[in-house]
């Protein structure tokens, strides 16, 4: 098996890991090593929505503020007499 140090790691990155580590019932390394195989085979992503997308970039946190018209009135219907 191969072996990796990772340098550079916060205490506060290290500590929410292995608090996360304690909560799945499991090792700070085995949790690590879970997370790195999943990430590496992609296990756990899901597609996201195109709305949560727009949110995500375009969203309040980031300036944009849409006002939305009121959509409660229909449209008239076409007469095609």
């Amino acid at each position: 098996m191969a072996n990796i140090n990772v340098r550079g790691l916060s205490d506060k990155t290290k500590e929410a890991l292995r608090v996360r580590a304690a909560q799945a019932g499991m090792s700070l390394e085995a949790y690590a090593r879970r997370a790195l195989t999943m990430a590496s085979q992609g296990v756990g992503e899901e597609p996201k929505a195109i709305v949560s997308l727009a949110s995500q970039y375009f969203g309040p946190a980031h300036g944009v503020e849409l006002d939305l018209p009121d959509r409660s009135t229909q449209r008239k219907a076409v007469d095609f007499s």
